[in-house]
């Protein structure tokens, strides 16, 4: 039988590295970032290359209900933790 609730387990956070990740920032011209600060980003982290690649392009891809004018005011780059990955 399968956990109902997964989210509820407990993990160790050492356990589960997660060493690529995404920064989502803004662009330069976006008024929101007179609100947040040009500095503002948020990362998204996972355990592998691939889960990463899938959830940027789910990310980055055209909203389903945007209008036809609409353009993402987001910046997505991909970052990796090289000590988790690599152990450099």
């Amino acid at each position: 039988m399968g956990i109902s609730q997964s989210q509820n387990l407990k993990t160790d956070p050492e356990e589960r590295q997660r060493p690529y990740g995404v920064r989502v920032s803004l662009l330069s011209g976006d008024p929101f970032r007179k609100l947040v600060g040009p500095e503002w980003h948020r990362l998204h982290w996972y355990a592998t290359a691939a889960e990463r690649d899938a959830q940027l392009a789910e990310m980055s891809r055209r909203h389903l209900y945007s209008r036809s004018g609409d353009k993402p005011a987001l910046r997505f780059e991909k970052v990796e933790n090289l000590v988790e990955s690599h152990g450099i």
